[in-house]
């Protein structure tokens, strides 16, 4: 096992399973990249959350997405989509309108601010994740991608009956 991660968290003692460094490494290196895009969406005005929305509406095109399929498509839990949204809507990256053939259903859409802001950042996102990544190589990043996909991939009847002890 590798001591970089214990090193990086000043962790004194071994981990308690390999498992436990891989998932610890995960959180770390997830965190890690989170931070950079933050900081790279921070002179644009916008949270990773937000930009992960806009994202999310700009490919769902003219048609737009309830709240609901907005929550199910985002990369990151996030509880309160409706506030999300609110802070979008006042910045006029998103406009909303209740279906009229069902009042519940309220629809976001993007808008052409938001576009054309999406627009401007997909290169400098595109490069950072280069910068981030781009030094494993595509046949590393490839197997990086199957794996993490594998770790997701515990059935769900396991992962509810587990219980969580005080990691």
């Amino acid at each position: 096992m590798s001591k970089r991660l214990r090193q990086e968290i000043k962790q004194r003692q071994p981990f308690a399973s390999l498992e436990q460094e891989v998932f610890l490494n995960v959180l770390h290196t997830a965190d890690a990249l989170s931070q950079a895009m933050e900081q790279m969406l921070r002179p644009a005005g916008l949270s990773h959350t937000q930009y992960n929305v806009l994202r999310i509406l700009r490919g769902a095109g003219d048609a737009g997405l309830s709240c609901r399929a907005i929550a199910a498509r985002m990369l990151t839990h996030d509880p309160d989509i409706t506030r999300l949204l609110d802070r979008l809507e006042r910045h006029g990256l998103v406009t909303r309108r209740r279906e009229q053939s069902d009042r519940r259903v309220v629809t976001a859409h993007i808008t052409s601010a938001a576009l054309s802001l999406l627009q401007n950042l997909d290169a400098p996102v595109a490069a950072l994740h280069r910068r981030l990544l781009g030094h494993m190589g595509p046949e590393r990043l490839a197997a990086l991608a199957e794996m993490l996909e594998q770790a997701r991939a515990v059935p769900a009847p396991e992962r509810e009956s587990e219980v969580v002890s005080g990691e």
